[in-house]
């Protein structure tokens, strides 16, 4: 019998270790089974609530609070499973109940001292434990800095996007704007910005998932939507503009949907990797032909028909469309324009482009 409790103590505290190592330590895209777990107990209550909500800003505020706490509680599950592992080891190797090795690792994981035993192999496990204790509080201060850091350069840009691509954004809508006030040249750096968006939030995003559900400070705003939005503008630029330059709108979209493949391949959503241009798309064509009026509208150059245009534009889409609407269906993200179906039935948002007042006389 204490030969089984001290496997599975040992088990318990090595596979810990490894679920700290891969969700802290380790920089690369890693997946923690344990940490998973957790976090989907967390999500789960807090979707359960949010389903039956009624407006979009109603289940913003309630999804607000689920990723941090699911930190807090990882944390909490990490401590409580090492105390659970060194307490099994402990009852392994001496004469104490579970009761009493609980106290003992315990006051030792949490560096108490009020426990002790009296025996060598009693001791040694007592002095791992608290050791663990400070170096698990320890990494997990030093990961919130990060993950927050992080979080803080995404948000930045999304913010900025807010004023070129309306509330919540709309890739037609950015064109529209930038035809709006006449400033076509300076799309070439949004697609250059956005390209490099891309990259630093599929690195970050992928070491750290529990990103992927942060939400924006406000309801309207949303990363995935955003960079949905980017990708949507490349490929109308690239759909109807095929005489502009083209280099940085491609590697701008190019780098979007590698984005979204890097987080679907950490999330385990499974996806075609080399789709054909005529694939078919979830977006209609009466969508498209509202999204390219709202262009039209502000004056935007279109040097292709709407069926020559549309033909480019699904090629290009089919690319990112399908993962793009599953990660908005899974964080229930703001639901804008040509982002997919929710959780529950909700009212398309669609940002309205402002009036270019000037003064007479």
């Amino acid at each position: 019998m204490r030969v089984l409790l001290g496997i599975a103590g040992a088990v318990v505290v090595l596979g810990v270790f490894s679920s700290m190592l891969h969700s802290l330590v380790i920089p690369r895209p890693t997946r923690s089974g344990l940490s998973r777990f957790v976090q989907w107990l967390v999500r789960w209550p807090f979707r359960l609530v949010a389903d039956r909500l009624p407006s979009a800003e109603a289940k913003d505020r309630v999804l607000a609070p689920m990723a941090p706490l699911a930190i807090v509680v990882t944390l909490i599950s990490w401590l409580a499973c090492f105390m659970v592992g060194y307490a099994l080891l402990e009852a392994a190797v001496s004469r104490l109940g579970i009761r009493e090795a609980l106290t003992e690792s315990g006051s030792s994981l949490f560096t108490l001292g009020f426990a002790s035993g009296n025996r060598v192999t009693l001791n040694a496990i007592d002095f791992c434990a608290a050791v663990t204790g400070p170096v698990v509080i320890g990494l997990q201060v030093g990961y919130l800095p990060a993950l927050y850091g992080a979080y803080q350069r995404r948000e930045t840009e999304v913010t900025l996007l807010q004023a070129r691509a309306g509330s919540p954004p709309w890739g037609p809508e950015i064109l529209a704007r930038y035809a709006q006030v006449e400033v076509m040249d300076n799309l070439t750096e949004l697609f250059r910005n956005w390209e490099r968006w891309s990259a630093g939030v599929s690195e970050s995003h992928t070491t750290y998932p529990i990103l992927i559900h942060f939400r924006s400070p406000k309801a309207t705003r949303n990363w995935l939507i955003a960079l949905l939005s980017v990708m949507d503008a490349a490929a109308l630029r690239l759909s109807f503009n095929p005489s502009q330059p083209q280099a940085e709108v491609r590697m701008a979209l190019r780098a979007g949907f590698i984005c979204l493949r890097d987080i679907a391949d950490i999330q385990g959503i499974p996806y075609d990797p080399d789709p054909r241009p005529d694939d078919t798309l979830r977006l209609g064509y009466e969508d498209y032909l509202r999204g390219v009026e709202r262009m039209r509208s502000q004056g935007y150059p279109m040097e292709r028909t709407l069926e020559e245009a549309w033909l480019h534009f699904r090629g290009w889409r089919v690319n990112y469309e399908a993962l793009a609407y599953r990660l908005a269906y899974d964080i229930e993200a703001v639901p804008a324009p040509w982002s997919g179906p929710r959780r529950r039935a909700v009212v398309i948002r669609t940002p309205l482009t402002p009036v270019d007042r000037r003064p007479v006389g």
